[in-house]
């Protein structure tokens, strides 16, 4: 069966090919800008090439579970790998708008409070700061069940960074609303699988 192949490759692939694979186009897409293969604004289509990356990557771990409990695909091994990778873009990402859109240590702060979308962003950023920080061994072991009720947070994280995706675009473009889309599905899915659970 295919779940069957998928689960052997899975067992077979080292962590180290997921940390290398995700963070190959971090280089690859800042070469692009440097050298025009990004277009005529390439600061902006870097930053976004970044978050967007960010957006897929947190998609792809709350993917995880459902994906094991309604198909028997067991990627939980990859989880704490793609949310790391997902931090590391969503870092690269701000780090472009810090450096390289705004350069303006006070035009910064009057962003956050004065557009909406960088609001959202920054809430979404902070919200994932402690996830980062305590995805190790040691945090596992240190906050014991506290652990799970916080890393809970990447719900909200996740909600935040695609309403973030959508209130960026002007209008409703059909991308971002996709994001938004299979967020809210996927964690449809997940208290689903809560309430399942509990009900047995």
């Amino acid at each position: 069966m295919l779940k069957d192949r998928i689960n052997a490759f899975a067992r077979r692939t080292p962590l180290a090919a997921v940390y290398i694979l995700c963070a190959l186009p971090a280089p690859w897409l800042f070469y692009l800008g440097l050298t025009g293969g990004l277009g005529v604004e390439p600061i902006k289509a870097l930053e976004h090439e970044y978050g967007q990356l960010a957006l897929k990557l947190l998609i792809a771990g709350l993917a995880v579970t459902p994906l094991r409990r309604f198909a028997g695909v067991n990627l939980l091994k990859f989880r704490r790998a793609l949310g790391l990778m997902a931090f590391f873009y969503v870092v690269l990402h701000l780090s472009v708008w810090l450096f390289l859109d705004v350069q303006a240590v006070g035009q910064i702060w009057a962003d956050i409070l004065k557009r909406p979308y960088i609001t959202v962003g920054m809430l979404a950023f902070l919200l994932l700061v402690p996830l980062a920080v305590t995805s190790n061994n040691y945090s596992i072991r240190r906050l014991g069940p506290d652990w799970r009720r916080l890393h809970k947070l990447v719900y909200p994280a996740i909600l935040l960074g695609g309403l973030h995706f959508v209130m960026l675009v002007k209008g409703l473009q059909p991308e971002p609303l996709a994001y938004i889309v299979v967020i809210l599905g996927l964690l449809a899915l997940r208290v689903r699988g809560v309430r399942k659970n509990q009900a047995v």
